[in-house]
């Protein structure tokens, strides 16, 4: 195992230890930020949506009990946005009026290339970023990170038509082409599109536990992600 997988694996176990030892006590709610913009892929977002919402501690009690994230969706301005797909989707709050988060969630989609060269998004996301326990993307979402400048020193992936242009966009990123999900520290970036569904099952594997994450999936009918390899081959 590389010593980088070992440190993702050790950050895991470490924060997930954290959160057993909390949940002695009562557990308290996580707030999860999930950026939109227009021309976003519509599954980079809904498809951690649904993991955030539907995870739950207790599964024998999983109507009468709350998902122990709070999950909002957060654009720069109040209107509806428009997915890539034509859906209409009307955010919670603004970049603005956003409370305090403890994890990011940046889709992806290609509403991205505008956005790269939007300074009001680039500056929001570099002090939510500092701001933050656990910084995620989804899809060409890291290479809204990149322009940013959040993913300097770090490992990192992408949407496999963009790998290329991650790596010469950003020399001092490390370009992970063989893994669908990357941990680096707090920073996860995953592949595309449906990809965002294992990134959110790890981050909830990190703060709740395997077995939390393991009965996420199997509520979602969705197989856990025991293997990390990408699995679009090219």
């Amino acid at each position: 195992m590389e010593v980088h997988e070992q440190a993702d694996r050790r950050n895991s176990l470490e924060a997930a230890h954290g959160l057993r030892k909390e949940r002695g006590k009562k557990m308290e709610r996580k707030r999860v930020g999930i950026v939109l913009f227009e021309e976003i892929e519509v599954l980079d977002f809904c498809g951690p949506f649904e993991v955030f919402s539907t995870t739950r501690l207790n599964e024998e009690k999983r109507r009468e009990e709350p998902s122990p994230f709070e999950v909002l969706l957060v654009a720069e301005h109040p209107d509806p946005v428009t997915t890539t797909g034509g859906m209409k989707v009307i955010p919670q709050c603004t970049f603005e009026n956003c409370p305090r988060l403890d994890i990011l969630v940046i889709p992806g989609g290609w509403g991205t290339r505008k956005e790269l060269n939007n300074p009001v998004m680039l500056d929001w996301l570099r002090t939510r970023a500092g701001e933050v326990e656990t910084l995620t993307s989804v899809c060409t979402g890291s290479m809204l990170l990149g322009f940013a400048g959040l993913l300097n020193g770090l490992h990192a992936t992408t949407h496999w038509r963009s790998l290329d242009w991650m790596r010469d966009s950003f020399p001092t990123v490390t370009v992970e082409y063989k893994k669908h999900v990357v941990e680096d520290g707090r920073v996860l970036t995953s592949a595309g599109i449906s990809a965002g569904i294992d990134m959110a099952l790890r981050v909830v594997a990190r703060y709740c536990g395997g077995t939390v994450a393991r009965a996420t999936a199997k509520h979602m009918e969705y197989p856990y992600p025991d293997n990390n390899a990408r699995r679009i081959q090219f």
